[in-house]
């Protein structure tokens, strides 16, 4: 059974972030370990969220029990998501190196969450600013929105084309959500060779992964099976 690490929020009321993330790769009978960086009682654009970021102190001290248990050497993949502090962030980035040691074919997903079209930048600049600079290097896939991905290269998001200009301007494979497409929106991915992730573990492939999660999603929204086609640019 494959196992997953999921380093992220934990919202207890709304179904959003690791805790989501958790309940996905679970449903399809993944393992996970799951380390909170925040504890929230809602979603913060609810309002007031209760709760707080996940102290330095317990995160290490948290990490460093995971690592004495023996697990990183059984994982399959790791999800890096939401953090609070810039300290979280090299924190996490010292775990993937951890990980990787314990097991060199270990997958990294880096799902840079920082912000979004009409909100902007809701995390610390700090934040932004390393997720940037010592996690998205060190992904195997990155899962940003449209906006997300315009910040992280530096380029314009407005359409499937330039979206797939900027995706591929990173070393890794890149699924990116909220493209515009018309009056519709998209998602794209690009692979030099979840739930997507639990998918990818079963299946071996992105995109088989990418048609697999989607046709998910979509059922779940249609309350019944949907026919999704993926598309080669």
């Amino acid at each position: 059974m494959p196992t997953v690490l999921v380093l992220s929020s934990l919202v207890a009321a709304s179904r959003v972030g690791g805790g989501a993330q958790v309940a996905a790769v679970e449903r399809m009978g993944v393992e996970t370990v799951f380390i909170p960086t925040v504890i929230f009682g809602r979603h913060p654009g609810l309002g007031p969220p209760g709760g707080a970021a996940t102290s330095q102190d317990i995160l290490d001290g948290v990490i460093g029990g995971v690592e004495a248990s023996g697990a990183l050497a059984n994982l399959d993949a790791m999800i890096a998501g939401y953090f609070a502090t810039a300290d979280q962030v090299a924190a996490g980035a010292r775990l993937i190196d951890r990980v990787r040691v314990a097991r060199p074919d270990v997958r990294i997903v880096v799902d840079p969450i920082m912000g979004d079209e009409g909100t902007g930048l809701y995390v610390r600049q700090e934040v932004a600013e390393a997720i940037a600079r010592d996690l998205v290097p060190r992904a195997d896939l990155i899962t940003p929105n449209a906006w997300e991905l315009a910040r992280l290269s530096g380029r314009p998001v407005a359409d499937s084309a330039s979206a797939l200009a900027a995706a591929k301007s990173f070393g890794a494979a890149a699924l990116v959500s909220s493209i515009p497409l018309g009056e519709d929106i998209g998602v794209l991915l690009t692979s030099p060779d979840g739930d997507l992730l639990g998918h990818w573990l079963k299946s071996g492939s992105l995109s088989d992964a990418l048609a697999a999660a989607t046709a998910d999603v979509a059922a779940m929204v249609a309350g019944r099976p949907a026919d999704v086609r993926v598309a080669a640019l």
